[in-house]
């Protein structure tokens, strides 16, 4: 759900936004100002995802607005749909990253198109916050695969093959070698999120490990063996 705001200094103008707003199911418009100073208190006070935001203002132009929302050291990033009966302010609304500039009078056809471009620049902006660490992404069986790092148990390699156990489904049988493997996982960060090679057949999440004991790893039921050249790495990692 897109939590958005609209400002402009005509009622009727917010009305219909208001209106637009809700015949579409994944904006929420949790507010609506004719006052660009009570507008701007509450972006510094609640979440907001999207800003419709009228130019034309007696007060501050939408412009100059947008310009003081974004300067502030903590704001959070902001999508903008200016609204405006202007049609030469467009070029400089869209200088400053717009998703859309509508001209009004607009449909409700129009408004549909400037808020689906929103809603996948926020989808798109939700994917990159999060960090690469969170998702390992996969081809197999003609398919690609989004696997949660914290779903792995173990990687096991099979000559050119890679075969992926997960705790919450049947394993992935992947083409893939272990450096190109390695070359994905997150080796330091979140303890969550930190896989180590053990042998030249297993790569291991650190946070699964139940025990080891000599030189082997107990995990998931399983018994990992500790490969000689990769035992003083592993256990200066593993904290032994």
């Amino acid at each position: 759900m897109i939590r958005a705001i609209a400002l402009d200094d005509e009622p009727p103008a917010l009305r219909v936004l208001s209106h637009f707003c809700q015949q579409v199911n994944f904006i929420d418009l949790q507010k609506t100002f004719t006052r660009t100073d009570e507008a701007l208190r509450h972006l510094e006070q609640f979440p907001t995802d999207l800003l419709f935001l009228d130019i034309n203002m007696p007060s501050m132009s939408g412009i100059d607005f947008y310009r003081v929302t974004t300067q502030k050291p903590s704001a959070q990033p902001l999508m903008v749909i200016f609204t405006t009966a202007y049609a030469e302010f467009a070029v400089e609304g869209f200088t400053l990253n717009a998703v859309d500039y509508l001209l009004k009078p607009f449909t409700f056809e129009r408004f549909l198109q400037a808020v689906n471009k929103a809603e996948g620049f926020h989808q798109w902006q939700q994917r990159t916050d999060k960090t690469d660490e969170t998702y390992l992404y996969v081809r197999a069986d003609y398919k690609l695969y989004q696997v949660p790092l914290s779903d792995i148990l173990y990687i096991e390699g099979l000559d050119d093959y890679l075969k992926i156990h997960r705790q919450s489904d049947k394993p992935i049988v992947c083409r893939m070698t272990m450096k190109a493997m390695l070359q994905q996982l997150p080796e330091t960060g979140r303890a969550t999120e930190r896989f180590i090679r053990v042998h030249r057949s297993y790569i291991v999440p650190l946070n699964r490990i139940e025990a080891v004991q000599s030189k082997t790893i107990l995990l998931a039921g399983r018994e990992i063996p500790i490969g000689a050249s990769y035992e003083a790495d592993f256990f200066r990692q593993f904290g032994l």
